[in-house]
């Protein structure tokens, strides 16, 4: 049953429901108007929608019998091709709802499954979208195939023979299973590429928030990258990574990932699992935060929740405030009094960053030393190794054959380099020249 891209269809109703029974306790306060941004990001045109309460979802439809009525006469008085509604939905009551409302109708899931479809551009998001399409479709197929009886065999083959339910079942789980084993080669080389990396000694820092908070627009200024960034929820679905250009912080790479949304479907969770554990070899975590989105509290419970459920609690997290020029300063003056501990500042201005740059560095290294080091000739190991971790900033070579450089690098790291014999620090940076020059 191939999966149909819903912005090839035009007109689409939407249909809100705040169920009571359903209601948690952190529930977003903008909750209909992210419903709607999800639609729109998906590139379907919404016609019309409805929003009301309902007190208990109905077991067969999930609408109660009065409200599908009014909502019969209002699709009826519009041109609509699709209906979207704001919950996850069991087969049967798509279903049941496609039959009453003669519309193809689409749920929550369904939508963001869209959405990742279109923009999933690497191989490994490609994959992961697809079994993610293929385990939500795998429990709906009936939907497609209701229709149809049981094949008929011919000569040699009399029988019931396989429903074409069955076949598809059969195919599907083929599918899902070849998906999960490309997967996994795919993990276990960036398992390789994190050994790597730890052998190198730089750090990872993985840029993590709600979608749309502006990671993107952070990740690149900080790496001097150009990543596509859109003022819409999911503009990043593939995870990037790029080495730190910024002179003034040590050996870093930064991670951009895929934003998390309140209530994400479960299969996406376990689908971008590969995706979601490279969170899981960072050393620091940024936690953006659109700070002028007044439903920033809920949002940012919701990810640390998200962050909980993954096992990625015990990592450093840094929160990042962002858009802080799209609040007013006297709003913003008492947030920094109330949040001491927390980075404020706008993505797309530079020239604020300077304290994130400083507590990035504490964090990871506990404070960064530059200054003139020497090295004696057998720990051409330890110079090579300097080189790697970007840390050498310039060599020199003294008149007695030392090897003298300038370095900059983590506190923790000298701290152990100044163990070893033949390595040591030259307080006096005119010291090194007088000695260089002789």
């Amino acid at each position: 049953m191939k999966h149909i891209e819903i912005n090839s269809i035009q007109n689409a109703f939407l249909v809100y429901i705040d169920v009571d029974s359903l209601n948690k306790k952190n529930k977003l306060e903008n909750s209909f108007e992210e419903f709607k941004n999800l639609v729109t990001s998906s590139g379907t045109l919404i016609k019309d929608y409805v929003s009301f309460n309902q007190k208990t979802p109905v077991i067969n439809t999930f609408i109660s019998k009065g409200k599908l009525e009014i909502l019969m006469d209002e699709i009826q008085k519009k041109n609509i091709d699709l209906v979207i509604i704001n919950h996850e939905l069991s087969a049967s009551q798509t279903r049941n709802l496609e039959n009453f409302l003669n519309k193809r109708v689409i749920d929550k899931t369904e939508l963001i499954l869209d959405i990742f479809a279109t923009r999933a551009s690497s191989h490994i998001g490609k994959l992961q979208v697809e079994l993610a399409q293929l385990n939500h479709l795998s429990t709906r197929l009936i939907r497609g195939w209701t229709h149809l009886e049981r094949q008929k065999g011919g000569i040699g083959l009399r029988g019931p023979g396989e429903t074409q339910l069955e076949t598809d079942r059969r195919l599907i789980s083929k599918r899902i299973k070849r998906l999960n084993q490309r997967l996994d080669k795919s993990h276990k080389q960036k398992q390789i590429n994190r050994y790597s990396r730890k052998k190198s000694r730089n750090k990872l820092v993985a840029l993590v928030g709600y979608t749309n908070a502006g990671k993107t627009t952070l990740f690149n200024k900080i790496t001097e990258s150009s990543q596509i960034a859109e003022d819409k929820l999911f503009a990043t679905l593939d995870s990037v990574t790029r080495k730190n250009k910024n002179p003034e912080m040590g050996p870093i790479l930064f991670s951009d990932t895929v934003g998390f949304i309140s209530d994400l479907p479960t299969q996406l969770i376990e689908s971008f699992k590969a995706t979601l554990d490279e969170l899981k070899a960072a050393d620091l975590l940024l936690h953006v935060v659109d700070i002028s989105d007044k439903d920033r509290k809920v949002k940012l419970i919701k990810v640390n929740k998200i962050l909980k459920d993954l096992g990625l609690e015990d990592i450093p997290q840094i929160i990042v405030n962002n858009k802080i020029d799209m609040i007013s300063d006297l709003k913003l003056e008492a947030l920094r009094k109330r949040k001491a501990k927390d980075i404020f500042l706008s993505a797309e201005d530079s020239n604020e960053f300077d304290h994130l740059n400083y507590l990035i560095n504490e964090t990871l290294f506990n404070g960064m030393y530059q200054g003139w080091v020497s090295l004696d000739n057998n720990l051409g190991n330890i110079r090579s190794m300097l080189f790697d971790m970007g840390c050498m900033e310039e060599e020199r070579v003294s008149s007695d054959g030392k090897m003298l450089a300038n370095i900059k690098i983590g506190n923790d790291e000298l701290e152990q380099l100044i163990k070893l014999e033949g390595f040591e620090i030259y307080p006096d940076k005119d010291i090194i020249f007088n000695t260089i020059n002789n």
